[in-house]
């Protein structure tokens, strides 16, 4: 007699990875997920999905755009001809003061924002979605840490940002990086502030079938 464990769907070998994020990669790898990269096509306009609207909360924000990222990813595979199988997608910013701190656009924007931070509480969220071989999106989850900072010199801060680091990372920082130095309390999970918290992400990944 079948039970309830043969009705299942079979495992899928792997999930795509819509994301060029070497930190979230690592992540997977530490839980032991196979992925393949599902990125950006050259016509694609991915800066556009990352828009803030007016008005717009970050808790809000941050969810609308993994929803979207992970929309336009499913988009791709079928354009592309893929094999149907899970999307995993995740976006990251930080918040401050009712404010949205997200990628800088150079060293000096690193700075003004690393100062804004220096000293304070902020949050950092990242919302994770997976969309599964049917095509389905998963109800989204989102990861709230809290992080402080101690209170920086001008010239550390400079020094960072000169090091190239905080390009292309949410709020200017990245908490696995030099910045550990600056960061004197973390309440929350580490791989979220990381860029995919691991907890939310094994289960979607689990209730999406992906073997691990």
């Amino acid at each position: 007699m079948p039970t309830s464990a043969d009705s299942l769907p079979a495992l899928h070998p792997f999930v795509y990875l819509a994301s060029q994020s070497p930190r979230r990669q690592e992540l997977l790898q530490q839980l032991g997920v196979r992925f393949e990269l599902l990125l950006p096509r050259p016509n694609e306009d991915a800066e556009a999905l990352e828009a803030e609207l007016p008005g717009e909360s970050a808790r809000n924000y941050v969810q609308r755009v993994c929803v979207a990222k992970a929309q336009a990813a499913r988009a791709r595979l079928e354009a592309g001809g893929h094999a149907a199988l899970p999307i995993l997608v995740a976006d990251t910013t930080v918040t401050i003061d009712g404010a949205i701190l997200g990628k800088p656009l150079d060293a000096d924007d690193a700075v003004a924002m690393l100062t804004r931070l220096a000293g304070r509480d902020h949050e950092v969220l990242t919302a994770v979605a997976v969309i599964d071989a049917q095509g389905a999106l998963l109800p989204a989850v989102l990861s709230v840490s809290k992080v402080r900072f101690a209170a920086l010199h001008a010239d550390a801060l400079r020094r960072y940002a000169a090091s190239g680091e905080p390009l292309g990372k949410a709020g200017a920082y990245g908490v696995q990086g030099r910045a550990a130095e600056f960061i004197e309390h973390i309440d929350g999970s580490y791989s979220g502030i990381m860029g995919l918290p691991l907890f939310e992400t094994a289960a979607l990944l689990r209730a999406a079938r992906i073997d691990f």
